[in-house]
């Protein structure tokens, strides 16, 4: 089938989020000007550049996260592994402004190094990051959406020694947790290594399994 968006697609739902994954899960936590934490998972989130290390998500509308990253210029990324997905699902829950989604979801809170807002103690991995740019998005024709980005440099990584293998960080071990379509997840359980043409100039047709 084809079709364009602004048309529609005729579907009982909507395919595009099925397309576009997995996607990994955000795990945003930020604190409000009167200093209170807030939690939430974002579906539209990834790494935007490596050196200097960003981060990126997409508020479809201007909700607690987007809106106290932005005011605060912090926000911090906390890995979901599996073992977290309920917690994580607890904290998408429409919360009243200041009401604690760490507590409702039973996760304790850390303290972060270098920006205020707290981590969660248990994930495996956070990144704290600072706010570089934000930006209400808009269509092809020019039209202002209610969707906003926020892209954050990364300026603190906390990682749990236990997820540490050989120098390399064990994704396997931590079964990541990522959105898929509809109510769909998925958890990395299997991964497969494959070299690049340029790596030392060997080039390996072949995979390995892990």
């Amino acid at each position: 089938m084809f079709y364009e968006p602004r048309l529609g697609h005729g579907l009982p739902h909507d395919p595009f989020k099925a397309i576009v994954a997995p996607r990994p899960i955000g795990w945003i936590s930020t604190l409000d000007a009167r200093g209170r934490a807030n939690l939430a998972p974002y579906s539209f989130f990834n790494a935007a550049l490596s050196r200097p290390p960003m981060l990126m998500f997409t508020s479809e509308t201007m909700k607690h996260s987007a809106a106290n990253a932005i005011a605060t210029g912090e926000f911090v990324f906390n890995l979901v592994p599996r073992a977290l997905f309920d917690a994580m699902n607890v904290s998408s829950g429409l919360l009243p402004e200041g009401e604690s989604e760490f507590a409702a979801a039973g996760l304790a809170e850390a303290p972060c190094r270098v920006v205020r807002a707290p981590r969660v103690a248990a994930s495996p991995a956070s990144l704290e990051c600072r706010v570089v740019h934000s930006m209400r998005l808009n269509d092809i024709e020019g039209t202002p959406l209610e969707g906003w980005i926020v892209i954050g440099q990364v300026v603190g990584v906390h990682i749990d020694d236990a997820y540490l293998r050989d120098g390399r960080f064990d994704t396997l071990a931590v079964q990541p947790v990522a959105r898929c379509g509809y109510r769909d997840y998925s958890a990395v359980e299997g991964m497969f290594e494959a070299l690049r043409p340029s790596d030392a100039g060997a080039f390996a047709s072949g995979q390995r399994d892990r």
